[in-house]
C-alpha cells in the first residue's frame, strides 16, 4: 500500500482531505529532522504511477532538456515534463496541484508554496554510468517568477537499487564537516527537504550499476513570494568534501565576482563569450 494513495492512477489525482491530514501527521518528523528539515519517505505513491514513468521515460534529449558533463555535475541529463508522455504530464500536474501543495504546506510548515509551472531545474533527471552530482546549496532565485526557492522533492525510479552502485543521497551539516545521512536512491522512496544557502547535499559517488543501469529519478521544486530586495540571489554553490578530490567550482565563483564589480552589460557579455568557448555540455 503507498503512502499517498492515487484515486486515478491514469491522471494521478490525490484525494484532497487525506492528503492533508497525513501532512500535519509528518510535521514534527520533518521538522525534527537535522542537519535542516527532511524527510524521506517509502512506497510513497502507487507502483502503477512509477511504472508508467519508467515506461514512458525519455529515450533521448529534447529541445528542453539540459545536459551536464563537467568536474562538479557529470553525465546528468534533466528532462521538462511538457514533453512527456500525456499520463505522465498530469502525475507532475497533480504534483504540482492545490491538494498536494497543501500536504507539502502542513507537513513542512512553510504556508503559501508555490509550484513552477516552467520546471526550472526540475522535472525527470538521469544520471549514467560514471555520473555523479558533487554536494552543493541549491539555487535560490527563480528569475522568471521572481520568488525564493524553499523546497525540494524527489521520488526515485530505481528497482533493486543497492548502496554499492552509488548515487545515493547524501545530506551534509551546514559546515561541510561531514555527511549526517545517506538515502538510497530506491525504488518508490520520496524526499523532501527544505532549502537554503547551507542545506548542502548531492550524490557525489559515481553511478556503478553492475548492468549498466543509470540513476533516475522525479525532481521538483516548490517557492514561496518571500523574495526582496535584501536578498541576494545565487547559482547553485558546490562544496568540496573535505579529504576528497571534489573540485572548486571556479566557474561560479567567476561570475559571481563579475557580478559584483562589473557593469552588468559587461558582465553577461564575458559570460557568454566563456560559454561559446566552452562549446555545449554532452
Amino acid at each position: 500500500m503507498s503512502y499517498i494513495e492515487i484515486s486515478n492512477t491514469n491522471y494521478g489525482f490525490v484525494d484532497a482531505d487525506a492528503v492533508a491530514k497525513q501532512g500535519v501527521d509528518l510535521h514534527d518528523k520533518y521538522v525534527g529532522a537535522d542537519p535542516y528539515p527532511h524527510i524521506a519517505i517509502d512506497d510513497f505513491v502507487s507502483p502503477s504511477i512509477l511504472e508508467a514513468c519508467l515506461e514512458d521515460f525519455p529515450k533521448a534529449p529534447d529541445s528542453d532538456s539540459e545536459s551536464f558533463n563537467r568536474a562538479q555535475e557529470r553525465f546528468k541529463t534533466s528532462y521538462n515534463p511538457d514533453h512527456l508522455s500525456p499520463r505522465v504530464r498530469s502525475f507532475f500536474y497533480s504534483l504540482n496541484s492545490r491538494p498536494f501543495i497543501s500536504f507539502l504546506e502542513n507537513m513542512t510548515g512553510i504556508k503559501g508554496l508555490i509550484p513552477d509551472p516552467y520546471y526550472l531545474g526540475g522535472g525527470f533527471h538521469e544520471t549514467k554510468t560514471g555520473g555523479h552530482l558533487d554536494v552543493h546549496a541549491d539555487f535560490n532565485y527563480h528569475p522568471v517568477m521572481k520568488v525564493e526557492r524553499r523546497l525540494n522533492l524527489l521520488i526515485y525510479l530505481n528497482k533493486d537499487w543497492k548502496r554499492e552502485y552509488g548515487g545515493s543521497l547524501e545530506i551534509w551539516d551546514q559546515e561541510m564537516k561531514g555527511c549526517v545521512e545517506r538515502v538510497t536512491p530506491d525504488f518508490g522512496r520520496c524526499v523532501v527537504f527544505s532549502t537554503n544557502a547551507t542545506s548542502f547535499h548531492g550524490h557525489p559517488d559515481p553511478i556503478n550499476h553492475p548492468n549498466g543501469e543509470p540513476r533516475r529519478s522525479i525532481a521538483l521544486y516548490y517557492y514561496t513570494a518571500t523574495w526582496d530586495g535584501t536578498k541576494r540571489g545565487f547559482t547553485t554553490q558546490f562544496k568540496a568534501r573535505p579529504k576528497t578530490e571534489d573540485k572548486v567550482d571556479w566557474m561560479v565563483k567567476r561570475n559571481e565576482l563579475m557580478d559584483d564589480f562589473l557593469p552588468p552589460i559587461l558582465a553577461r557579455n564575458i559570460r557568454k563569450v566563456a560559454h561559446k568557448l566552452r562549446g555545449p555540455a554532452s
